[in-house]
């Protein structure tokens, strides 16, 4: 089974939720609130991503986060790989620096790179705001046109 780890699933609710609240700078603490994520868990996943590029982290009174790039121009696979690291199917997978006893013998090396690639790319294609917009946990932000025919 391929399974992303918890960070890496909960950097991407707390991502979706910045996208959504567009302009507005998150702070850990409103992104506890909204996400019902703990404290140290946000904490961490905050740094981790402003650390892998993602995130710039503004200081100050009215500091939080922002997005580094438009959501747009972030893929899932960045983000997987910000959290978890590289994108491998198997411990061999397009992984050089791996001695495997079996890789002068093994009919399967090499073999995994073109699944590999594949997932990598799908992945690749998914982006930040994708994700963001296909949520149907969250109502569509409603831009300024809608918002003044609601009103």
């Amino acid at each position: 089974m391929l399974k992303l780890s918890k960070l890496t699933d909960y950097a991407v609710v707390l991502l979706t939720h910045i996208v959504r609240r567009e302009g507005v700078v998150a702070t850990a603490p409103s992104l506890c609130e909204a996400t019902h994520l703990p404290q140290p868990t946000v904490a961490k996943i905050l740094k981790m991503l402003a650390h892998g590029g993602l995130l710039n982290a503004q200081r100050g009174a009215s500091g939080g986060y922002v997005l580094a790039r438009e959501a747009r121009a972030i893929s899932i696979a960045e983000i997987i790989t910000v959290m978890d690291g590289p994108i491998h199917l198997t411990e061999c997978a397009d992984n050089d620096s791996h001695e495997c006893q079996m890789s002068n013998t093994c009919a399967m090396h090499g073999r995994w790179n073109h699944v590999n690639h594949a997932i990598r790319t799908a992945l690749q294609n998914v982006s930040l705001y994708d994700m963001a917009l296909d949520a149907p946990a969250f109502a569509p932000r409603l831009g300024a046109k809608e918002t003044a025919l609601r009103e």
